[in-house]
């Protein structure tokens, strides 16, 4: 299925919804670089959980002030998208993969 159809089946649906989710996701990473789950940390030293739990707070907070419409349907694919960037990061921080970056130096 190309294109969401009211009378697909409840499959279909979440196929392309998860499609649409999953390309959003890989459009932002080559866009911003890995920032998400290997964030920069010039200003904030948050680690890649923290910085994305932040995020996801503040898309909660968007959505709870004016609510969900047509202004803030985006903001309900960026929470999904950073719940998807959270366990994979995660996931990471499990396995060891987390890069530390040395910014000794850096300012600002």
């Amino acid at each position: 299925m190309s294109n969401w159809h009211p009378d697909a089946d409840m499959a279909e649906k979440i196929k392309y919804e998860c499609r649409m989710i999953s390309d959003l996701l890989c459009k932002k990473n080559e866009s911003y670089g890995d920032s998400a789950c290997s964030p920069i940390q010039i200003f904030s030293k948050l680690d890649a959980d923290e910085a994305i739990c932040a995020r996801i707070d503040d898309k909660l907070s968007r959505i709870a002030n004016p609510g969900l419409n047509g202004d803030t349907e985006d903001t309900l694919f960026d929470l999904i998208g950073y719940l998807v960037l959270l366990k994979i990061a995660r996931k990471d921080r499990v396995a060891g993969k987390t890069k530390e970056m040395d910014l000794n130096g850096v300012g600002c």
